[in-house]
């Protein structure tokens, strides 16, 4: 397992981030999974045995029952609390009332609050907003995140779901104001859905952004399991959760470049998009989830493969995102030289 930097901190995390929206089961998210405290335990401790430093988990996985197991699994495997890198989340509604809901700064505080109790920790390592709040001006939810990290109950803060232009301004904020500004981006990104790189990369990139792409299998669809023109196998989360969205007609072309891969390199086409995703630069850390341990061990084992540059460019060429404005413009003016020769 290698190890990279998180944004501009000092703190590094493992490539593989084990994600835990499987753990719990409550609600709308026992279609997704439904592990208990026994097989959740589980996988944390095949994860942090793999070399994995790094859990993410959010307050509205099963109302708070994700977060539960995972401080129930880092209590029984005993592991030193500053060798696990733990984060969670804040947006989501937590309850019925006007206020447990959103970025405000009273949801804020008090989600956070909830969530230490619920991991049983006095801090988490990186506190991320779960989107967009149109009600809540950015400067107060700005402000808030730079109290929790002064008070010490946060050490970072993330951002997930957001455009590029709100994270800028959010960005621009805490920097003209001496606060604590967004170390990481946690975004869909997948080889069926690669939109991020058009506008969130670049502006990642020139920040010193942390990119950690969740559900980089879209939702199971690159898991080796479908086929284009089939629903999938029983018991599949995309047979019953259609999520996230993929143009279908692009999907063909993709499976059966993975396909060529996987059968080149000789392990799973799971594996295959999995170290594609690796082998991008501006990515930092790829969180993957599983409802079994086997599962877990086949992504885990993306961390050994090393795609040939052919093999990498053969799969961007199947998945390229269909040319957009004003980027086709941007190309066509770079090609202009800067001097003549």
């Amino acid at each position: 397992m290698r190890y990279r930097s998180l944004g501009r901190t000092g703190l590094y995390v493992s490539e593989l981030c084990l994600g835990t929206m499987t753990f719990g089961g409550k609600g709308f998210w026992e279609v997704v999974g439904k592990l208990g405290e026994k097989d959740a335990t589980s996988l944390v401790g095949t994860a942090l045995d793999a070399g994995v430093n790094f859990i993410d988990t959010a307050n509205v996985y099963s109302e708070g029952e994700s977060e539960k197991l995972v401080g129930a699994a880092l209590a029984s495997l005993g592991r030193p609390r500053d060798q696990v890198v733990v984060a969670t989340k804040v947006r989501g509604r937590m309850g019925p009332g006007p206020n447990q809901v959103g970025l405000s700064r009273v949801h804020i505080l008090a989600s956070l609050d909830a969530s230490l109790k619920r991991l049983g920790l006095d801090h988490v390592d990186l506190f991320q907003i779960h989107g967009f709040d149109p009600t809540t001006p950015i400067e107060e939810t700005v402000r808030a995140l730079d109290d929790v990290v002064r008070a010490g109950k946060v050490r970072h803060v993330g951002f997930s779901n957001l455009p590029a232009w709100y994270a800028m301004k959010a960005i621009a904020f805490a920097g003209a104001n001496g606060l604590t500004r967004f170390e990481s981006a946690q975004m869909y990104y997948s080889l069926v859905g690669r939109d991020i790189e058009r506008e969130v990369v670049p502006m990642a990139e020139d920040q010193g952004i942390a990119i950690l792409p969740w559900s980089p299998l879209a939702g199971g669809l690159l898991s080796g399991k479908f086929d284009p023109d089939k629903a999938g196998p029983d018991g599949a989360r995309r047979t019953s959760f259609d999520f996230p969205p993929v143009d279908r007609a692009r999907l063909p072309g993709v499976l059966t470049a993975l396909r060529k891969v996987s059968e080149q390199t000789g392990v799973s086409v799971a594996r295959v998009a999995l170290a594609w995703q690796l082998a991008k630069p501006f990515v930092t850390s790829v969180i993957i989830g599983a409802k079994t341990k086997e599962q877990l061990t086949d992504n885990l084992a993306a961390a050994d493969v090393k795609l040939t540059a052919e093999q990498v460019t053969a799969l961007d060429e199947a998945s390229a995102l269909p040319p957009e404005y004003p980027g086709w413009m941007l190309a066509f003016q770079n090609r202009e030289p800067r001097a003549p020769s």
